[in-house]
């Protein structure tokens, strides 16, 4: 087994590219691994935090004439680009999203996808033999089951993929809070998509602009 660990093996915004796969409605009606209101919330911090870091992402759905259109959530981040809608179930047998994927000349690529158990595990195990780096967003995720779901992170763990939530992505991509080109874009998206730290800032705010009462 190869390890991933030591300092290259983390994710930076410069070798990072980003798809995201059928965030659709019909998948959404049969998720159970998780609450579907955070699974939209988290997939939306994880798409605006691309752009923060200008990380290419890839949008895909699977029939949209059927199954629903991509989350407005997502697509109102990326306003006016393609959403690539397949045929096939496996988004890596689609020539067109590999094409646009491999364009972009990175390597590391990070997959996040309604259901976790079908559309995400498949793409992540093809490309890892394929050689790809491949990181699966696990909360911006989901199956139809919490087993289906957990079975399908098991699986792709065995294939050499690596786990990650949206924040923790996040934070390695920022990895220094005095890289201030993004510092501040990126707490906007804190303060929107990550709940109490993202309330907690706003009251640490609040408290160091509050005056401090003479004795």
């Amino acid at each position: 087994m190869t390890f991933r660990n030591g300092l290259a093996s983390l994710l930076r915004p410069e070798d990072s590219v980003l798809v995201l796969i059928d965030h659709q409605p019909y998948q959404l009606a049969n998720l159970n691994s998780h609450d579907p209101h955070m699974v939209i919330n988290n997939v939306t911090g994880l798409a605006k935090t691309a752009k923060v870091f200008g990380v290419p992402t890839i949008l895909t759905s699977v029939i949209a004439a059927r199954g629903g259109l991509l989350f407005p959530q997502i697509t109102d981040v990326f306003p006016g680009q393609e959403v690539i809608d397949r045929t096939w179930v496996n988004t890596w047998e689609d020539k067109k999203v590999v094409d646009v994927v491999k364009a972009t000349g990175r390597k590391q690529l990070i997959i996040a996808g309604l259901w976790t158990e079908v559309c995400v595990a498949m793409p992540t195990i093809q490309a890892l033999g394929e050689g790809w780096d491949v990181t699966v967003i696990t909360d911006a995720s989901g199956g139809m089951s919490v087993e289906a779901h957990e079975v399908a992170i098991q699986r792709m763990i065995a294939a050499g993929a690596n786990m990650m939530t949206w924040f923790a992505l996040a934070g390695e991509w920022q990895r220094d809070w005095a890289r201030l080109d993004t510092a501040a874009a990126l707490t906007d998206v804190i303060i929107q998509h990550n709940g109490g730290s993202g309330i907690a800032y706003l009251w640490e705010q609040q408290l160091l602009k509050t005056p401090v009462p003479k004795g």
